[in-house]
């Protein structure tokens, strides 16, 4: 089973750093076993949004900077904390910020945000695997369209 943890991107700024909203549902299934009853979505899948808006922004800084095409692949989670739960109905908030980028890898700063309050922060280290994969590379463009789709658009009335 594939998890996309990211409903859509708000900010996007090559280089420096981005923001994504996921919006946590009772119709998930990881809350049929976590908890019954008690609903919490479980910790590892919030460092997984988080991890999944870090690497596509680290992706997209390495193609900027160095005109490469690579994959991010989370290697090191640091000083990472859980201050709360999260639960149905709560709006998670990511925020990923570049701490530094080579041709190898890149490190960010990352907080999980419920209502402007921390809820998990973590600092995230990256490697770069560089694959020839066309099919994977058209279903990330794919899903950057979709995450980001109104992004320069005008906020309607």
């Amino acid at each position: 089973m594939r998890f996309f943890l990211i409903d859509k991107i708000t900010q996007w700024d090559a280089g420096s750093e981005a923001r994504a909203v996921k919006n946590v549902t009772l119709s998930e299934d990881f809350f049929d076993d976590h908890f019954p009853r008690r609903p919490v979505m479980p910790g590892v899948l919030i460092i997984e949004g988080m991890a999944q808006l870090s690497g596509l922004l680290l992706e997209d800084s390495l193609k900027e900077k160095y005109d490469a095409d690579a994959k991010a692949v989370l290697t090191v989670l640091e000083r990472t904390k859980f201050r709360d739960m999260v639960r149905p109905g709560d709006t998670l908030t990511y925020h990923s910020e570049m701490v530094s980028l080579n041709k190898a890898g890149g490190k960010v700063t990352v907080t999980a945000y419920r209502d402007d309050k921390p809820v998990v922060t973590s600092g995230m280290t990256f490697g770069f695997k560089y694959v020839d994969d066309p099919q994977l590379d058209a279903r990330r463009r794919e899903l950057m369209e979709i995450w980001t789709a109104d992004m320069d658009r005008p906020n309607e009335q």
